[in-house]
């Protein structure tokens, strides 16, 4: 980076004062909050600092400084990231001033100190270790410090992401102990399970906006960062599309381009045959780099681990940015497609009726790479979208923000599912054809900012969000059964049966759906005691609106408009530099049900779902090494049918649980990220009182993961790695008849990095699942979702 003094005052400086500022101080500041280091800082180094408080407030943490440094070094690490940089006045003092476009660098004596950080200056900092981040985007309140949050959050970094090798969402997720995947109704989207309940991809946002990402499966080459928020969600982010996410949220970070330039080009290999390519180009322009434009292009295709199963995926993707004094534009535009020949989907129980031999057993999983999927099956997915998001500082304290964005969803594919009755595996094969267009349009807008009444702080944030969607679909299926039967163990090939029920045109499908949900938030954030107590109180005010009609008759079907005010309050309390307890009550949203026609009082529409949180918890934070350890209740009501004949909101899940995380680099060259979760899942107020005290549908009690990563010692850029995975038994049906035993995987891999002719050079491979287990991953939605087989990644990346 081009380095030039901007500073008259300091250029002026007496020689022996600039040499006294240049001599090496020996320090030792933990990693604290900035202000809490800039005080141990001044105090070790012995020099006066100035600055307003206001400068401070919303910076976050501050990394840990152990050793010898000089002032101008040691302050130009403490304030990376943070929009500040420093003069050094004719008396030695030192004053702290927000870092404008033209400020680029200082120049004291023959030290250059950069003042801007190469990467993403509006990211929080990764923690020791680089796997995952000390902050992440909080919805309605913006970017937060893990030690100032009063809610369980974690934010993973590209660098997990390229380490693992991940291509999706879910590569990337394996490695947060509270979430696990399975496969959605009858397809093979990927849902994710938090905290016990379901979180659809249609509800994971992009940048903070909803309604953007693909629908399905989402890709990671054009990702920078994944995070996870752990627990209800209505006033952080909103009611989303699918009505999901009760137990947690994920939110996408896109790739900007950087200061330094990204050449890069990655070729891969996965078993048995899957071959890919990926090529990453960043470049910055203009005056003081202010424009940004990130490139990044992917394709990959053949065939998967699984036998028979075939895959192709592409995608296309452009980010743009502008960084200017006051305001920030960026701009995401993106398409992805996918398409999947004889995917192993689902598999259902036939558990009643006069052919069910299965007698409250459950099949065992066949092997691992055995493909039960018919030859005629395929499914094609194809997303076009685009956002923009604009933010303005109109002072010094306060910011105005828009995003907005959309996306177009073109879904296709014939399905053929295993509806097993037989203990032998015997299956009756279904058949389902259904085309959709999907349309979503989404928009947040709001002010964000920050003021002091007397010795109380405040952090303010106001929002407003929309979003409109319209699905668009007919279908054509075939009664189970009715023509082709299978086996789950010896994967038979059926003839394609005709259809026995056609609803709608399929070449043309008529609207079948919208939701209109709007909102509008507040919150304030109340610092006490140097902010060391924060007290986080909002609420949001939500208007759900869904309309539905028979895609076979065009006749309106259901026409629900509801609104709801959904409170938050939050409160962290900081005894010490290192520790941060924190508690909530928060709530989540989804739309209430309908009263089935099986009901006296049918069609009745009853008021959302209104799911309650609980939590207490604690977070540690040593610099180099970081954990936290949360209790948590959430209360999800539902609806059950009554001995009376009527329809009500009377049954309820309660899932309970523990959550354990650790993480950091606790060792010099060893890297750790593990944790455990035990959930008890209890159901009550079920009809009749059958199933009263029972375990929840797909809810393990017990899941644990534990990662490492290391540096082997005497081979520089060699490194090694590894997960476990092991997540407890679950049931298939609330009356807790039908189960999954618990099950283990093992991942090992190992990367390399060095330069060849000059040009940085990374070789990567994973084998994922390495015993090759045969296990059923999930119980999750009432049906069997297969683990992967042993499956083989390899790749080499080139920076040039």
């Amino acid at each position: 980076m081009r380095s030039t003094s901007f500073f008259p005052a300091l250029a002026a400086l007496p020689l022996a004062l600039a040499a006294a500022h240049a001599q090496a101080v020996e320090l030792d500041v933990p990693s604290q909050r900035l202000d809490a280091a800039l005080t141990d800082f001044a105090e070790q180094a012995d020099v006066r600092l100035l600055y307003d408080a206001g400068l401070t407030r919303s910076s976050g943490s501050a990394p840990a400084l152990k050793g010898d440094y000089s002032v101008a070094e040691g302050l130009q690490r403490l304030l990376q990231g943070s929009g500040l940089t420093f003069q050094i006045g004719t008396d030695g003092t030192v004053t702290l001033v927000p870092l404008s476009a033209e400020q680029g660098s200082v120049e004291l004596g023959t030290t250059t100190i950069s003042s801007l950080v190469e990467g993403r200056a509006d990211l929080p900092s990764e923690y020791a270790g680089g796997q995952v981040a000390r902050g992440a985007n909080i919805g309605v309140l913006g970017n937060q410090d893990m030690q100032d949050t009063p809610f369980a959050f974690s934010s993973y970094t590209s660098d997990l992401i390229e380490t693992r090798q991940a291509q999706t969402l879910a590569d990337v997720l394996a490695s947060d102990p509270g979430i696990r995947q399975s496969f959605g109704f009858g397809n093979f989207s990927q849902v994710f399970v938090v905290r016990g309940f379901q979180l659809f991809s249609d509800d994971i946002s992009l940048n903070g906006l909803y309604g953007v990402l693909p629908r399905q499966i989402i890709s990671t080459e054009s990702v920078e960062r994944v995070e996870v928020f752990k627990g209800a969600n209505a006033f952080i982010n909103g009611v989303g599309p699918g009505g999901s996410g009760v137990g947690g949220a994920i939110n996408v970070v896109s790739k900007r381009a950087e200061d330094t330039p990204t050449r890069r080009a990655t070729l891969d290999y996965a078993s048995d045959a899957r071959v890919g390519g990926h090529v990453d180009l960043g470049q910055r322009f203009g005056e003081d780099n202010r424009f940004g434009v990130r490139v990044n292009l992917a394709q990959r295709e053949g065939e998967t681990a699984v036998d028979e199963e075939h895959s192709r995926f592409s995608l296309a993707t452009v980010g743009l940015d502008y960084r200017g004094e006051r305001l920030r534009l960026a701009a995401d535009l993106g398409y992805q497609k996918q398409r999947v020949n004889e995917g192993r989907s689902v598999v259902y129980l036939t558990t009643t009726g006069a052919t069910s031999t299965l007698n409250g057993k459950t099949p065992s999983a066949p092997d691992s790479d055995q493909n039960y999927a018919q030859p005629w099956s395929w499914s094609q997915l194809e997303d076009s979208y685009g956002m923009f998001s604009a933010e303005y500082d109109l002072s010094p304290s306060w910011t105005a923000y828009l995003i907005a964005g959309g996306k177009y969803t073109r879904e296709n594919g014939i399905y053929a599912s295993n509806y097993v009755y037989g203990a032998n595996g015997d299956a009756r094969i279904g058949r389902l054809y259904s085309p959709l267009d999907q349309e979503t349009l989404s928009a947040v807008t709001g002010l964000r900012g920050e003021l002091a009444t007397g010795p109380v702080s405040h952090r303010i944030n106001l929002a407003a969000n929309g979003i409109w969607q319209e699905k668009r679909n007919a279908f054509e299926s075939t009664a189970v059964g009715s023509r082709g039967f299978g086996n789950l163990y010896q994967g038979y090939p059926v003839v394609e049966p005709l259809a026995t029920t056609i609803s709608g045109d399929l070449h043309d499908p008529d609207t079948t759906a919208k939701v209109q949900n709007k909102s509008l938030a507040l919150s304030d954030t109340l610092g006490f005691y140097e902010d060391r107590v924060l007290l986080t109180l909002g609420v949001r005010r939500q208007t759900i609106g869904a309309d539905a009609w028979s895609s076979a008759t065009g006749a309106r079907t259901s026409n629900y408009q509801e609104s709801i005010t959904t409170p938050a309050y939050g409160l962290v309390v900081k005894p010490t530099e290192y520790l941060s307890l924190y508690a909530n009550r928060v709530e989540s949203l989804q739309q209430g049900p309908t009263a089935p026609g099986a009901a006296i009082n049918n069609g009745a529409m009853f008021a959302p779902y209104r799911s309650k949180q609980m939590e207490v918890g604690a977070k540690l934070d040593w610099g180099s090494f970081g954990g936290s350890l949360s209790l948590f209740r959430i209360e999800q009501p539902q609806g059950v049918l009554g001995g009376d004949g009527y329809y009500r909101v009377d049954a309820e899940q309660r899932n309970r649980g523990v959550e354990l995380s650790l993480f950091g680099e606790p060792l010099n060259g060893l890297r750790l990220l593990s944790g455990v979760t035990w959930t008890e899942a209890e159901l009550s107020g079920t009809a009749g009182g059958r199933d009263d005290g029972n375990q929840a549908v797909g809810v393990p009690q017990f899941q644990f993961n534990v990662g490492a990563d290391w540096d082997v010692p005497g081979v520089n850029g060699l490194s090694l790695n590894g997960l476990l995975l092991r997540t407890g038994g679950q049931f298939v049906d609330t009356a807790n008849e039908y189960s999954i035993p618990a099950w283990t995987r093992v991942d090992l891999g190992a990367r390399y990095q060095t330069k060849l002719d000059g040009r940085a050079v990374t070789f990567n491979t994973v084998l994922e699942n390495v015993a090759d287990e045969n296990y059923w991953a999930s119980a999750n939605g009432g049906y069997l979702t297969q683990g992967s087989p042993r499956t083989l990644k390899v790749s080499a990346t080139v920076d040039f």
